[in-house]
């Protein structure tokens, strides 16, 4: 019975991409229920525990807002970026000229 074999590239299995928006709002959702126990264990009264609970979900939930429309703004502006541009007037192929006064022929005028 053969050995382990190494793993080529084909095998190795790329990991799907970390939306690091989605980690940073479970990290908040988290840190919205940690507080408040950390804070009752600590003494603190249930009314200022909930209001920081709430304080935190507000902050949370407009930090959310925030990283998706900046995502979105991200994606918008790498997706100009691949498009080709075709110049101020949209103006395609080789025969577009500027404007200007043209001479006839490449003589040069004396």
């Amino acid at each position: 019975m053969p050995g382990p074999r190494p793993a080529s590239e084909a095998d190795r299995a790329t990991p799907p991409p970390r939306d690091s928006a989605t980690d940073v709002v479970r990290w908040a959702a988290f840190s919205c229920l940690l507080v408040p126990v950390v804070l009752l264990g600590y003494g603190a009264s249930l009314a200022g525990a909930v209001g920081t609970a709430l304080g935190l979900a507000a902050v949370t939930g407009a930090c959310r807002v925030l990283l998706r429309q900046s995502e979105r703004g991200a994606a918008r502006l790498a997706a100009e970026d691949r498009a080709p541009h075709r110049g101020r007037h949209h103006r395609t192929g080789t025969g577009s000229h500027r404007g200007g006064r043209h001479t006839g022929g490449d003589t040069p005028v004396a």
